[in-house]
């Protein structure tokens, strides 16, 4: 894959190295991981201690959320570009440093070390049916677990490189899904084909024309159930690259676009809509 997992590229070049003595800038995470680092213009330097046994995708995220913060980084892509840099420094090789990811960021999601954790357990809950196609799935650590529970997981996402991390993934630890490059706006799917379909923090990242689109979609290839969820936010954060803030009244909104579908709306660590075949 390329060294971010968007298409567009940082602003600045990015030079990740595990800290094994010594220090780099100011602490920028105060827990037994920290982060260091500092801007020099159009290159950022960044130290870390994570390993094989410590890289996680919530380590990941709080540490450069405080690099972040303290405008070490920069928008999305400088983001995302250091994300893949640390994963692939901690393994003896870059497919170790996958491998190495994916086992710890389960592990922490299972156990409830992950902020995600909640929402990936609501999520579990309310699958309806045996088949599950989980629409802007990333790195697939949701389609993971769904497959682990038993479902017929299918994982789509716009970016191939996501997409081959997450085949990769499932082959190593021995977990049948499939894992197919697709946009949510035209899903390479046919009507009806999974019995839920999942889109879990994904609409923030879409211009409102395009959530609506994928939210047509889904419903398109549904059978049973659709199952959205999305952060309330006062402000949309370019970080992560959610480019709209959404609330209760944009639920509502697209409840009242699907009138042969009955609606749920309720709050859980954000907002969640859940759609049903009447």
């Amino acid at each position: 894959m390329t060294s971010s997992l968007t298409s567009v590229a940082p602003t600045a070049t990015i030079r990740v190295r595990r800290r094994l003595t010594g220090s780099l800038g100011s602490p920028a995470w105060t827990d037994q991981h920290v982060f260091t680092g500092h801007r020099d213009g159009r290159n950022v330097y960044i130290a870390h201690p994570l390993t094989a046994a410590t890289v996680a995708d919530h380590r990941l995220v709080d540490g450069l959320g405080c690099l972040r913060e303290a405008g070490v980084l920069q928008g999305q892509a400088e983001f995302e570009d250091a994300f893949v840099q640390i994963v692939r420094s901690c393994g003896s090789s870059p497919e170790d440093g996958w491998a190495a990811f994916y086992r710890n960021s389960l592990a922490a999601l299972h156990n409830a070390e992950s902020a995600f954790s909640p929402i990936h357990r609501r999520a579990r809950e309310v699958i309806a049916g045996s088949s599950v196609l989980e629409v802007g799935s990333c790195f697939g650590l949701l389609a993971l677990q769904l497959a682990v529970d038993g479902h017929a997981v299918t994982a789509v996402d716009v970016c191939p490189g996501a997409i081959d991390l997450l085949g990769q993934a499932s082959a190593g630890l021995g977990i049948a899904l499939q894992a197919v490059p697709g946009d949510a706006r035209a899903l390479p799917f046919g009507d009806d084909s999974f019995d839920t379909v999942t889109l879990i923090h994904l609409l923030e990242h879409l211009s409102s024309d395009s959530a609506q689109r994928s939210l047509v979609e889904a419903a398109r290839v549904a059978r049973r159930r659709v199952v959205v969820a999305v952060p309330y936010e006062d402000e949309p954060d370019a970080a992560f690259g959610h480019v709209q803030a959404l609330t209760e009244s944009d639920l509502l909104s697209w409840a009242k676009k699907y009138p042969g579908w009955r609606a749920a709306i309720s709050e859980h660590h954000g907002g969640w809509l859940i759609l049903d075949r009447r």
